[in-house]
């Protein structure tokens, strides 16, 4: 699971990795056991989880979980009993939004399927403030570097650290054609990585 694909992105320089580290604040994380009892919660969980709640309804219930993060739990069990290959879930999280419009709140869920003993199966739900970045945006780039709408469209999915696949599936195109945007792409910022292309894109 690579956010910006730096594991595939060996030639970033270290000055682009620290600017992205700067920039970003780490996703929450929440563990829980298959039976939805609560294993770990790191600190940005709680404070997106209370973000949530108060979007949602103004009341904070401390060591609840918000519906909207219960209901995804309790969606990945059920997948979990379909999905009982670890395979399967490789490459497979469920997506939401929520928190409201003035701070909404990327949840995504991932299952961990144990074969043997499925109460051992795990449920990893990863929380992460969706508008938090400050700062040039991706229409500011598109004129300075003069890139299409199609590649303008390709940098906010790699600001999104989706992968060329997921990108591809996203815009209903061939992964070969993501490939030659960000080669494109790359040229245009004078950017030998796609690590490069976020710094001098949204940096």
């Amino acid at each position: 699971m690579e956010s910006l694909e730096l594991a595939g992105d060996r030639s970033a320089s270290p000055a682009d990795v620290e600017v992205l580290i700067e920039q970003r604040v780490g996703p929450g994380i929440v563990m829980l056991t298959e039976s939805l009892q609560l294993l770990h919660m790191d600190r940005r969980a709680w404070e997106l989880g209370t973000l949530i709640t108060r979007a949602e309804n103004g009341k904070v219930a401390h060591g609840v979980l918000p519906p909207a993060v219960a209901e995804l739990c309790v969606e990945i069990v059920r997948l979990m009993r379909e999905r009982t290959e670890a395979k399967d879930w490789e490459q497979f999280q469920i997506r939401r939004t929520c928190g409201g419009t003035q701070h909404p709140v990327l949840l995504r869920g991932f299952g961990l399927p144990d074969r043997s003993d499925f109460k051992l199966s795990r449920v990893l739900v990863m929380m992460e403030e969706v508008a938090r970045r400050k700062g040039p945006t991706t229409s500011e780039a598109k004129e300075r570097f003069q890139l299409t709408e199609r590649e303008d469209v390709v940098v906010q999915k790699l600001s999104r650290g989706l992968t060329n696949k997921e990108i591809a599936n996203e815009l209903g195109i061939a992964e070969q054609t993501v490939k030659e945007h960000i080669k494109h792409i790359m040229q245009k910022t004078r950017a030998t990585t796609r690590t490069g292309v976020l710094v001098r894109v949204l940096h």
